[in-house]
């Protein structure tokens, strides 16, 4: 598979595309990004200049279609990531989406179903990377039985800085475009699955603060994705978790995990320049600062694991269409236990 070229397709190029996907893809031996279809054709004329992509398409369709390509990077927002990944696997084209992974559960379920049709098709979802600096440390501690029993778990993602009550609507607003993909929701509980693994009972509770905003033409629209979440759930380790999620906390506290257990305590907080642990064990009168070293901070390699899937050198670990369709689950059931009152549990039903 090495000597065989890579040729990617690039289905929406905004700025995590151009600063990340695209560089990544052409730095790496055997690799041609060889078309680009963006919202416009403009737009995608203007990426394709700067890259040196040799074709431009005006619909993704036509994209996924031809026959120039043998794997799609889909940099859209949540709205197109089902389609075009559906369409790219009936095409038999692997498929790299960024995340969140679909609008919806039953989106991704879809997707996770069509890929395993096809297993000779690789299909990776775009990883959370804020907590890769910490990923590993935190896997080896939890495996060395650092915290002894897991009994509980507290995350805190709220926003600094006081909300902008007159910025226009964005599309992380648009439930048409972003589906039930809340705040930085699925970023986190990516993250948590990795260190604690999945919840099996969730109850929410939401509130939508700032109620309309203008679109870009002006028009005022009201807005139905929350900015303020609360959830207490279950987790499969046995522990409960307490997450809150926030746009309109000026001041807050930033990012703040805690991973309590018998045994020992683990803080994931924020520093100035990136995350920091912080770790401490039955006897110890505080907790002190875990110092990462450099071979074990996970790096940005996500265009680098995609190609080396299908060349069959390593397999998807960061993330599996598996772990995206559990984040959706997470995702939808917050929504629908805020919607209901009622205790979700988890897996979904399909």
């Amino acid at each position: 598979m090495r000597d065989e070229i890579i040729r990617v397709g690039v289905v929406g190029a905004g700025e995590n595309t151009r600063k990340l996907h695209i560089p990544g893809f052409q730095a790496i031996e055997g690799v041609k990004i060889v078309s680009v279809c963006n919202r416009s054709r403009e737009s995608g004329e203007r990426v394709a200049s700067e890259f040196g992509i040799p074709t431009v398409y005006d619909n993704w369709r036509e994209l996924v279609e031809a026959d120039d390509s043998n794997a799609i990077c889909i940099g859209t927002w949540p709205y197109l990531h089902y389609p075009v990944t559906m369409a790219s696997l009936e095409n038999e084209k692997h498929v790299l989406t960024e995340a969140r992974m679909a609008m919806n559960a039953q989106e991704a379920q879809a997707m996770l179903a069509a890929s395993l049709r096809k297993p000779y098709l690789i299909t990776q979802v775009v990883p959370a990377p804020f907590t890769f600096r910490v990923d590993a440390t935190i896997q080896e501690l939890m495996a060395q039985g650092y915290l002894g029993k897991l009994l509980a778990v507290e995350l805190t993602a709220v926003e600094r800085s006081f909300t902008n009550l007159e910025a226009p609507i964005h599309w992380r607003h648009d439930r048409d475009l972003s589906g039930y993909n809340t705040l930085t929701m699925g970023v986190w509980y990516e993250s948590l699955l990795r260190w604690v693994g999945p919840a099996v009972k969730v109850m929410a509770m939401t509130k939508v603060n700032v109620e309309q905003r203008r679109d870009l033409s002006g028009i005022m629209r009201a807005l139905r994705i929350p900015d303020h979440v609360d959830i207490i759930c279950e987790l499969s380790a046995g522990a409960l978790a307490h997450m809150r999620f926030s746009a309109v906390t000026g001041l807050g506290p930033g990012v703040d995990a805690w991973l309590f257990g018998s045994e020992g305590t683990l803080r994931v907080t924020t520093s100035p320049s990136a995350l920091s642990l912080y770790g401490g064990r039955r006897g110890d009168s505080q907790l002190k600062e875990i110092s990462i070293p450099p071979e074990k901070q996970n790096a940005w390699r996500v265009e680098e694991e995609f190609v080396n899937a299908i060349r069959g050198e390593e397999k998807v670990t960061l993330t599996t269409f598996e772990d995206g369709v559990r984040y959706m689950e997470f995702t939808e059931a917050v929504s629908r236990s805020a919607q209901t009152g009622q205790a979700i549990s988890l897996p979904l039903e399909k």
